[in-house]
């Protein structure tokens, strides 16, 4: 009888060694990462003695089939950025800065190379963070996904001070501000993938001055946290909502508390040349603004005497961003949003 292994499985623990051992050279030639044990059972992190009455945050994410395009384009650099910023741009609504990250990789077989290089963006999107990567996992499962795919997901905690916390009134007359996005992020990927692939379209297609459609569909999503940490603690903004999976029309009703409404002025939206091209194939407005960003991964909500700081504090960061909107009062709630006008995708 042959002799059986857990090599012979499909699962090949070698490898995963030689895995760590390059991930544990990655973090130690960079000096901004905070040093960790990666390897051991956990990761440990010590709390800032200096935050009265701490509040530890928790957020966790993917980034979708997103990754089908990262395979399909041969890249995976930049997924690993896509991963720490669905977390993080989640955990600083909520005021918290990030601690630390941790990710979750499963995959049929393990490809070291194409793991290292998504680690390399996990490396890439913690430095942006001003966050530790404390530790990940990375499974191998034969038989239950195929050898060429793949699956991510991250884990990040962030702290914040539970005495005299911000929580400034929304009232009628806050404006909203859209901090631009650098693309589509990391939602809305089933759609386009359907577009893809019914139309038969080509990922070297050129889009929009000589990027490619493979090209933007795989920028990286924008990282918010620093800019929005520091308006908040210049209390210059009230609150603000992360757009990601649902869109405008799902997430900034999250934001908004009771008998406030949002009112959108469509008009004078800026959306980018990307989500011109997926709305060209017969997509509703409708079915855009609650599928995608269309262009701003933040909205911001803030007092209009504030618009002068606001932009004194932002242009450090070199985001751009336009006033979409106002909020209003309204005992029905029936419509957290009233959408006014139309998008310009023809411009």
């Amino acid at each position: 009888m042959k002799k059986l292994s857990y090599s012979s499985s499909g699962v090949s623990i070698d490898k995963g060694n030689k895995f760590v051992s390059q991930i544990k050279n990655l973090i130690q030639k960079d000096k901004q990462l905070k040093r960790s044990d990666i390897g051991g059972f956990s990761g440990q992190f010590p709390l800032d003695s200096k935050i009265k009455k701490p509040i530890l945050v928790g957020a966790t994410d993917g980034v979708g089939t997103k990754i089908e395009i990262a395979r399909m384009m041969k890249n995976y650099r930049t997924i690993g950025i896509d991963l720490v910023a669905m977390c993080v741009n989640d955990l600083i609504v909520d005021q918290a800065k990030p601690l630390f990250f941790l990710d979750y990789i499963s995959t049929g077989k393990l490809d070291i190379e194409k793991a290292s290089n998504i680690i390399k963006g996990i490396i890439d999107g913690c430095k942006k963070s001003n966050c530790s990567l404390l530790g990940g996992e990375t499974a191998e499962h034969p038989d239950v996904e195929a050898k060429n795919k793949f699956d991510l997901a991250g884990f990040c905690v962030g702290i914040k001070s539970g005495i005299n916390s911000y929580k400034p009134k929304l009232v009628k007359g806050d404006i909203i501000i859209g901090l631009r996005s650098s693309g589509l992020h990391s939602n809305g990927y089933s759609l386009v993938r359907k577009i893809i692939k019914v139309n038969n379209l080509k990922l070297t297609k050129k889009i929009d001055k000589n990027k490619t459609l493979g090209e933007l569909l795989l920028k990286p999503t924008e990282i918010y946290v620093e800019p929005i940490l520091e308006l908040f603690s210049k209390k210059i903004i009230k609150t603000c909502a992360h757009i990601t999976g649902g869109g405008i029309t799902e997430n900034l009703p999250r934001s908004l508390s009771k008998n406030i409404i949002a009112n959108i002025d469509l008009g004078k939206m800026h959306v980018p040349k990307i989500f011109k091209f997926i709305k060209s194939y017969d997509i509703s407005e409708k079915e855009m603004l609650r599928t995608f960003n269309c262009g701003y991964g933040m909205l911001l909500i803030m007092n209009k005497n504030k618009i002068d700081k606001f932009q004194n504090t932002i242009k450090k960061f070199k985001l751009t961003y336009d006033k979409i909107g106002n909020l209003d009062y309204s005992i029905d709630q029936s419509k957290k949003i009233k959408f006014n006008g139309k998008i310009n995708f023809n411009e």
